[in-house]
């Protein structure tokens, strides 16, 4: 079952790109915002990212989580920052398709940013905490279908790909469940792992950890192939 690939591109401020070209680039720390609080899969990737910036650029790159509004007011700030190419942002699906679509934002996020690289790509798992009683994802859906609105579906934030992603399932399947927001996929996962929600959405990098240690089931990896990183999954 495919339902969303979720991408994560770096983003400066468009006027960055006006720096003097008379003093060389960096000459100072920068400033990396992550729109999501710390535990979800956005943090590790930035974190990754600003080690190697600081290896390659000689300069130390400070990590700031700024949570909330679904990655909006961490891309605000980034969308704020003076343009001098030491303040860039993590943008993804979430804050630069989805808010973009379904809020008024303070920013545009096509003409106020200059995307610099893709980083990454990757696929959403279906799991769910242990109390739910199915074993696989044929069962989840009949269990889904047979108990309308009862079951509840966490997420990282309303338009979150997770969010959507819960819409489309129950679009392709005919069940409906209820969505539950919070301020990241973090406290999400919280909430499944003591049977506040009963399943999420999300990416590897966020469940897989609690899948292995047993506190939490996986059903299906939303991809093409099965996930090296976990080999046992059901595309």
């Amino acid at each position: 079952m495919r339902i969303f690939i979720s991408a994560v591109a770096v983003c400066v401020t468009l006027a960055s790109i006006g720096i003097a070209k008379a003093q060389t680039y960096p000459i100072r720390p920068i400033t990396l915002i992550v729109p999501f609080p710390p535990g979800g899969s956005t943090d590790p990737a930035g974190r990754i990212m600003a080690e190697r910036m600081r290896v390659s650029l000689g300069q130390p790159v400070v990590v700031e989580n700024v949570g909330g509004a679904n990655g909006g007011i961490g891309t605000g700030r980034v969308s704020r920052a003076v343009g001098d190419g030491y303040t860039v942002g993590l943008g993804l699906w979430n804050t630069h398709v989805a808010n973009a679509a379904l809020y008024t934002l303070p920013y545009n996020v096509l003409n106020d940013f200059e995307p610099v690289s893709l980083f990454v790509t990757t696929p959403y798992v279906i799991v769910a905490n242990k109390a739910v009683l199915p074993n696989d994802l044929k069962e989840l859906i009949a269990w889904l279908k047979a108990n309308p609105g009862k079951a509840s579906q966490g997420s990282a934030g309303v338009g979150s790909g997770g969010h959507l992603s819960g819409v489309l399932l129950q679009k392709m399947t005919g069940a409906h469940f209820q969505h539950v927001p919070y301020r990241g996929s973090a406290p999400a996962l919280q909430d499944l792992v003591a049977g506040q929600v009963d399943m999420m959405l999300d990416f590897p990098a966020v469940v897989l950890p609690q899948v292995r240690v047993g506190s939490v089931k996986a059903y299906a990896a939303a991809a093409k192939s099965r996930l090296s990183v976990a080999p046992a999954s059901r595309p």
